[in-house]
């Protein structure tokens, strides 16, 4: 596949999978829906992957299939499809933040709309970038001191039990349906940020993307680049979406590379700028689009295959949940 049809199957797939996302939100409401209407709207089933949206309990999950050895049973999808894109990074960098998050889906579209209104995208100044973006990493650390280091395996069965746990995606339905105040506030500035700058919530804030990326740095693959073929006309500096300084480095190793492949695409020689395992292949932009596909997809099916997809909540169980 030509260098710059790739991009056109990222985002392809990266929109694919907001829609899909946005299909999951409307279904989930109208389970919801019809419990809190006392049965007056029709039931639908719960989608198991709404459990997508649910990060803090999908590592409480791995702490406690670590301790135990096995998968609860409240929010079993919610684990596999966070392993799945634990395995996405360890296999394509970050390609799972530029191929399927929803949320870099819309930050993206915004800056790009910036682009279009100003003929550039601005960058923070170094210091204040220096000084922001391990705002991430500082989350990622109190999440995983909280949650891996700090909770017993009794605590994380009681938390994995409770009605707290088994109504998260209910209380996440409800907080986007009911935003207000400081989160809407927060939520609308990200926005109008990402308009001027690129991806600032995932810069800075996302704590799901820090460990990515820190998990994205014993991948095999990294974008290299061939001295003898560059021309040096920064191209590839242009279009890197995380500021990386790829003209002038060999391999790009950083944790903040999101996999996209714009360098490669918008590189002039096809031979200067490619994805490459570290013994020297290269790795296509279509076998890194279908890493992502048959990650994610199968995450699906081989928790479904394993009984590790459906969560064992009961429609009984729900309606006192959701109607307390």
């Amino acid at each position: 596949m030509a260098q710059k049809q790739v991009q056109r199957v990222r985002i392809a797939i990266q929109w694919g999978f907001l829609l899909f996302s946005l299909y999951l939100g409307a279904t989930f409401y109208r389970f919801v829906l019809h419990f809190r209407s006392g049965g007056a709207t029709p039931f639908v089933a719960r989608p198991d992957g709404v459990e997508a949206f649910l990060p803090i309990s999908a590592l409480v999950s791995l702490k406690g299939w670590i301790a135990s050895g096995a998968v609860n049973t409240v929010h079993p999808a919610a684990l596999m499809i966070f392993l799945a894109a634990l395995l996405v990074s360890l296999l394509a960098k970050r390609a799972f933040c530029s191929w399927v998050c929803p949320v870099s889906t819309v930050t993206e579209l915004f800056w790009k709309i910036g682009h279009k209104l100003f003929g550039r995208n601005f960058q923070v100044t170094p210091w204040l970038d220096w000084m922001v973006r391990p705002v991430k990493y500082l989350l990622l650390l109190f999440f995983l001191f909280s949650i891996m280091l700090m909770m017993s395996p009794e605590r994380v069965n009681t938390f994995i039990l409770s009605d707290y746990n088994k109504t998260a995606d209910v209380k996440m339905l409800d907080f986007f349906l009911h935003l207000s105040g400081t989160p809407l506030t927060v939520i609308v500035t990200l926005l109008l940020l990402s308009v001027f700058f690129r991806n600032p919530f995932c810069r800075y804030l996302c704590p799901y993307g820090a460990l990515l990326g820190l998990l994205s740095r014993l991948s095999p693959v990294k974008v290299q680049r061939s001295e003898s073929a560059c021309v040096s006309c920064g191209s590839c500096n242009k279009a890197c979406p995380s500021h990386i300084d790829v003209m002038h480095k060999e391999r790009v190793c950083s944790e903040e590379c999101i996999g996209c492949l714009r360098c490669v695409s918008s590189c002039p020689e096809p031979e200067a700028l490619q994805m490459r395992l570290k013994g020297g292949k290269v790795v296509s932009g279509m076998l890194v689009a279908a890493v992502v596909l048959v990650i994610m997809v199968g995450a699906s099916v081989v928790g479904r295959a394993t009984g590790h997809w459906h969560s064992a909540v009961e429609k009984s169980e729900y309606q006192r949940l959701i109607t307390k």
